[in-house]
């Protein structure tokens, strides 16, 4: 019983600290840090719980996902409240920022244990709300409107389509509960109108993700101050992510819609990933990063490995969120550093050695281990997380190389392979029976991997190629056509600007 109400908890633990905020200033400073402490204590007690007791009756929806999902937001929520008193102590917007962080990690909290789809859709709203007067700290900076004016515009039409895909679901099953859906679904339970309520709610999580081209309101959040851009981009940009690991079992109902979200979230991730490496600022480059990891994230639950996405929305949040908050710190550490000298350039023979040598390594490493029975979406990831040290490998094969180094890059690429069927396997041993594997592939499965493999082989290969033909002038436009985000940001902002009086 006592379980049951832990989880109800936090979230009211944080928003009555951010009211306290709002309602007594000169307390904020105290009452932030202590609460977002008590939060990530009872969020702690609530995952242990579920770990060994299972979820409580009654109450706040607790699955593995909010399990796993309560200690990280309100960790990170702890952080990041730590970091803003002394970061805005001597702010005059210094309370109201605590105020509408707390506010925020509450909505956010309320979300991962909602249980049913219109407390869902409310606490969406309300984080909406949140975020939206985060943005606007600074009020008087052009750049931090122009960045909560996308922002509105993108939670806007999240919260009508998640609107949508609430009353189809709800229409459909016949309840609100989401507990109730997700035993229906995962038993096979199609009702009639169940396909666009699944498009609604992934293209809700993929607005919700800012997965490109609506992704200006993230890259631009560095406006704001650096503790929201934190919590922006290691707990709130998830919301997508988690919102399709809750309705898991639905959305294999509609293999359709999960071969959209794969393609949407692969090219995603290919662009982000493209424009991070133009920029010239560690926060911009971090932000665009985020935009590629959100594109992977969909690409993980496209393909329908579902215990995968989970550890990589972990992975993720806890190395951002200590990539901006300790930005700044970075960049004298780089700029101290002795130089490792010049890179090695490698000629189209050396790639081309370097991709088979680094995939030989990847399928030796499936065989030795014994995971050639893995589901073949899991396989086919794990090909294109190689290619990234194929890049690496390619180097240390260049004329300039010394041997030593050619043999540190293969070892490499040798223990990413284990670390990465290890960490599988771990997700997959920690999911059964709470979120699903991935089907057997049919033909539409079939032909979304092949694209995604070939377009990841494609663009590393390019990558690492680059070095050659950097200096021709085609080259150098798509740099500067890629530094600027292909130019979807300027235009937007263009769209919504204010209209001269």
């Amino acid at each position: 019983m006592v379980l049951s109400l832990i989880p109800f908890l936090i979230p009211i633990l944080l928003a009555a600290a951010g009211a306290v905020a709002f309602l007594r200033p000169e307390q904020a400073l105290r009452a932030a840090p202590v609460a977002g402490l008590a939060a990530f204590a009872l969020a702690a007690l609530a995952a242990l719980g579920f770990a060994v007791a299972g979820a409580p009756a009654g109450g706040a929806r607790l699955d593995l996902v909010s399990a796993v999902m309560l200690p990280l937001v309100a960790g990170i929520g702890w952080v990041v409240l730590r970091f803003s008193v002394t970061a805005l102590r001597d702010e005059a917007e210094g309370p109201a920022f605590l105020g509408w962080i707390g506010l925020a990690l509450a909505a956010v909290l309320t979300l991962v244990l909602a249980p049913t789809l219109w407390m869902l859709w409310g606490a969406w709203v309300a984080l909406s709300l949140c975020v939206y007067k985060l943005f606007l700290t600074y009020p008087g900076r052009p750049m931090a409107r122009a960045a909560a004016r996308k922002y509105l515009l993108s939670a806007g039409l999240v919260t009508v389509l998640l609107g949508l895909a609430s009353f189809g679901l709800g229409t459909g099953y016949g309840t609100t509960s989401i507990v109730a859906i997700q035993a229906a679904a995962e038993t096979g339970i199609a009702p009639a109108g169940l396909g666009w309520s699944a498009v609604a709610l992934i293209l809700a999580a993929v607005v919700a993700s800012a997965l490109f081209p609506l992704s200006g309101w993230l890259t631009e959040a560095m406006e704001a101050p650096t503790p929201f851009s934190a919590l922006l981009h290691a707990g709130i940009v998830n919301a997508g992510g988690v919102l399709c690991l809750i309705f898991a079992d639905v959305l294999l109902l509609v293999p359709g819609a999960l071969a959209l979200l794969a393609m949407i979230g692969g090219a995603s991730a290919l662009i982000g990933a493209l424009v991070m490496l133009t920029q010239p600022a560690i926060k911009t480059g971090l932000a665009w990063s985020t935009v590629s990891q959100m594109g992977f994230l969909m690409l993980q639950i496209g393909l329908a490995l579902f215990p995968l996405a989970l550890l990589h929305i972990l992975a993720h949040a806890l190395y951002k969120a200590h990539a901006l908050l300790s930005a700044g710190t970075a960049v004298d550490t780089v700029t101290t550093a002795r130089s490792a000298g010049p890179v090695a350039v490698p000629e189209v023979k050396a790639v081309a050695l370097a991709f088979s040598l680094a995939l030989g390594i990847y399928v030796f490493g499936v065989f030795a281990l014994g995971a050639a029975d893995k589901a073949p979406q899991a396989l086919a990831l794990g090909a294109m997380l190689i290619l990234g040290i194929a890049y690496l490998i390619a180097q240390g094969l260049a004329g300039a190389a010394p041997w030593a180094l050619t043999g540190r890059l293969a070892a490499a690429s040798a223990l990413a392979t284990v670390a990465y069927l290890a960490f599988q396997a771990g997700a997959e041993t920690l999911a059964v029976g709470h979120l699903p594997l991935p089907p057997v592939p049919g033909a539409l499965d079939w032909a979304v991997i092949v694209l995604a493999v070939t377009s990841f082989s494609l663009v590393a290969a390019a990558q690492t190629l680059l070095p050659n033909w950097s200096h021709h002038p085609k080259a150098r436009a798509l740099r500067v056509h890629l530094n600027q985000g292909l130019y979807v940001n300027a235009l937007l902002d263009r769209a919504l600007a204010p209209k001269p009086a």
